[in-house]
């Protein structure tokens, strides 16, 4: 089946021709004709399917049908929510180019840049705007954007919303617009939440399902590497060392990884950029863009940061840390071996990381193949670990740790009562008299331990010496009568 086959419109195969499209993915074969029917639609699809032009070519032709009223300008009619910047930008990139040769016009609303421009650019007019929640509900408190005119709108990712925490700012949106609407609802997971809004929003829907998310491309190589904590930097060097990996996508699990294991790369001359939540938008797409150009070599990026993400011919992804996710796993192998072509998925597990291990092998319902042929091996297997049961939590190892360092340091124990056979040294010298600094020289001088006799307080003629307490008690005997 070719795109001509799907009645699409002469101009929009012209866009898709110039963008080198010429054979419809299995979604955009099942959807694309479901949407231009006017239905509702369920899509269950991971990253690297084609769900973009599956629900963006459908919707240019139906507005390019239905021309905008002359008399009140344009006006928003297709809504397009998204969870991540970068992926409203690159859904909004891809509907220019899909739009190249009609007269629909976008716009992506997002949080990051300047409000000034995208609210010139609303003035100026847009069909279809693509928009991350956070900014689009400040356009709408603000009253520059009006919804009480969209026919189309489109969750895209909704699982990843729903992560994000933002679909309680969906569902404020949703209410902004007509009851009567179509609807088209992506996610690549069905967790109870998403379930129970896809029933309340979406209206006898088409469900087009393309490959479950359990599952991985055969054409994409795996491996794994049991290693000791604290040599995963090491190994990254190490195998970058190899030219032959292209351009790789490394995923960690926080910001702050992010950037040392970038500042890393860079120390041993391996070009490398973060992208992650605390970078400008400005920074993130100057990463992507030099990323996508070749003129760096190694894109590090946490999860969410890398939606959205649409680079061809990734070599190779590698999984700095494993997700506690399993689902997580698919969706960033599966950035590598796409469009048919072959790619490679390499993956660190440290010892804290097994159960990470398990549960994505369990999901994908097969073992991942181990490299054993390297510097920085695990010192017990996963099999020695379950039968001496050790596997726990980084904080319960690092409590071991601690009170293992306080068993077997004597410096942190304290000193039994008794702990020589010596006696204790007299605490009088040879003469008698207590030894300076002994408990018996600092008791009060009142005290009969002392071998001192207190001072008279008078003097040798028998009357009180000056500044005594009998001094002051009676008067001077020379002061006159």
């Amino acid at each position: 089946m070719t795109f001509n086959d799907l009645n699409i419109a002469p101009e929009i195969l012209k866009g898709l021709s110039k963008e080198n499209y010429t054979t419809p993915t299995p979604i955009q074969e099942q959807a694309i004709p479901a949407v231009l029917a006017g239905r509702d639609l369920l899509g269950c699809a991971q990253t690297g399917t084609g769900k973009t032009a599956a629900f963006a070519v459908p919707i240019i032709q139906l507005l390019s049908n239905r021309k905008s009223n002359s008399n009140t300008g344009r006006r928003i009619r297709s809504l397009i929510l998204t969870p991540t910047r970068e992926l409203a930008i690159q859904i909004s990139d891809n509907i220019k180019a899909y739009s190249l040769y009609t007269d629909v016009l976008c716009t992506a609303i997002v949080g990051g840049v300047s409000q000034k421009v995208q609210e010139r650019a609303l003035n100026h007019g847009a069909d279809i705007i693509i928009a991350t929640p956070g900014r689009l509900i400040d356009l709408i408190t603000q009253k520059r954007v009006d919804l009480q005119y969209v026919e189309i709108l489109v969750l895209d990712e909704a699982d990843r919303m729903l992560d994000m925490g933002f679909i309680k700012d969906v569902k404020s949106i949703i209410a902004k617009m007509p009851s009567k609407r179509q609807t088209l609802f992506f996610s690549a997971t069905m967790p109870p939440e998403i379930s129970k809004m896809v029933k309340s929003i979406l209206v006898n829907p088409v469900k087009v399902e393309i490959t479950p998310v359990s599952s991985t491309a055969d054409r994409i190589e795996q491996s794994i590497y049991l290693m000791e904590s604290g040599k995963k930097q090491h190994q990254l060097n190490d195998l970058l060392q190899d030219e032959s990996i292209v351009s790789a996508l490394v995923f960690t699990r926080t910001k702050r990884g992010a950037d040392r294991v970038t500042k890393e790369l860079n120390k041993v001359k391996i070009s490398a950029q973060a992208i992650h939540g605390n970078k400008s938008q400005n920074d993130r797409q100057n990463a992507l863009n030099n990323f996508k150009s070749g003129a760096t070599r190694v894109l590090v990026a946490t999860d969410i940061a890398a939606r959205g993400i649409d680079v061809e011919e990734l070599s190779h992804v590698i999984n700095f840390n494993l997700p506690n996710i399993p689902e997580t796993y698919v969706h960033r192998i599966g950035r590598t071996g796409r469009a048919g072509q072959s790619g490679t998925a390499i993956s660190f597990c440290d010892i804290d990381e097994i159960p990470y291990l398990k549960d994505i092998e369990k999901l994908i319902g097969k073992s991942i193949p181990e490299v054993k042929d390297h510097a920085y091996p695990m010192k017990r297997t996963p099999q020695q670990l379950n039968t001496e049961a050790v596997v726990q939590p980084v904080k319960a190892k690092s409590n071991a740790a601690r009170k293992y360092k306080s068993e077997t340091n004597p410096a942190r124990n304290p000193k039994p009562e008794v702990s020589s056979t010596r006696k204790p040294k007299s605490e009088v010298n040879k003469t008698g008299k207590p030894k300076f600094g002994t408990n018996s020289a600092r008791k009060p001088k009142s005290e009969t331990s002392s071998p001192w006799k207190p001072k008279s307080e008078t003097s040798s003629t028998g009357r009180p010496k000056f500044g005594t307490k009998a001094a002051g008690k009676s008067k001077s005997p020379w002061v006159k009568k």
